[in-house]
């Protein structure tokens, strides 16, 4: 049962991302009216008529369904196995929680108009979704492995540095998610200039949000780059960092590229859908390093009554008679 509970962890962790990616594709082709004001049916019907925008809006409502049996079984398996373990006591209500908070914004926003700022969040609770079933996935699958990398000693201000990117990185999604909403993504219609210019003529407007996100996401590679040397310099003693900077910093480029592509395609869709995906592995990683900057709990590696702890596993050692 625990072997079961850990591929499922798996398998939600790739459903979780698959939603992320339908979601993206509903945005990117309009498809979010395909079915009209009703939810969950479509048009009023549990099977709808043949539509492409009704089809890609319902198979993404579809796989959310099937999803979300996924992460309450690996919620309920998790806790039952990993409950003494602080992490699975965040992680496992997290992932559960956001996922009907998700749900429920996508079910909104059908039967509802929403503001671009509303519209913009739905993707912000994806992405903790996504990243909470992850983070439980990783961390069951690094008992006695590179989860004991924790116990290293860390300079405290790389763990501050990663807290800060995290949160400043959720901003810059945010943002993202709201030019895009705001329909404003070619109101610089070239890059890396805006329009011919370095810094465009007017700073009000869609233009204005365009340029800040550009400058907000330029300011966020660099720190992911930063980050990366530094953690270099920890590569001996703690090479789950090195190895998670470098996967964040190679991420990073690509999504700054990807973003580049958006706008040389005319917001083609392959390039706008690789544009959500990238910054979705990546603010994963992030997630990920942040876990690694905080220590782990050292009273209990067992985590259920039903499991062997590792140590239990260990030969009887000889009691030393007490001297008198």
């Amino acid at each position: 049962m625990q072997t079961f509970i850990k591929r499922l962890t798996v398998v939600a962790a790739i459903g979780m991302f698959i939603v992320l990616i339908q979601g993206s594709l509903v945005t990117t082709t309009g498809s979010e009216e395909g079915c009209g004001q009703s939810w969950p049916l479509c048009n009023g019907r549990f099977v709808p008529s043949y539509a492409v925008e009704s089809m890609i809006e319902y198979s993404h409502r579809f796989v959310v369904g099937i999803e979300t049996f996924f992460i309450v079984g690996a919620g309920i398996g998790a806790w039952v196995f990993w409950r003494r373990r602080k992490e699975i006591k965040f992680f496992a209500p997290l992932m559960v929680s956001f996922l009907f908070i998700q749900a429920a914004l996508g079910a909104a926003a059908v039967m509802w108009p929403q503001t671009p700022e509303i519209l913009a969040l739905h993707f912000g609770i994806s992405l903790i979704a996504f990243a909470s079933v992850l983070l439980t996935a990783i961390f069951i699958y690094e008992q006695g492995h590179w989860d004991r990398l924790r116990d290293r000693p860390l300079p405290r201000h790389f763990r501050t540095i990663v807290f800060g990117l995290l949160g400043y990185t959720y901003l810059v999604v945010y943002w993202g998610a709201y030019v895009r909403h705001r329909e404003a993504s070619l109101a610089c219609t070239d890059w890396p200039l805006c329009n011919g210019n370095v810094i465009p003529t007017a700073l009000d407007g869609p233009m204005g949000i365009v340029f800040g996100h550009r400058v907000s996401a330029l300011v966020l590679m660099l720190g992911v780059v930063a980050l990366f040397a530094y953690a270099a310099r920890l590569r001996e003693q703690r090479p789950d960092l090195f190895w998670g900077s470098a996967a964040a910093a190679a991420l990073i480029l690509i999504q700054g590229f990807s973003g580049a592509v958006v706008v040389w395609s005319r917001l083609d869709t392959f390039a706008t859908i690789s544009h959500g995906m990238f910054v979705s592995l990546y603010f994963g990683v992030l997630c990920y390093l942040a876990l690694h900057t905080l220590p782990r709990q050292r009273d209990a590696e067992a985590v259920s009554p039903l499991l062997t702890d590792e140590r239990a596993t260990e030969p009887d050692r000889p009691r030393v008679p007490a001297t008198p």
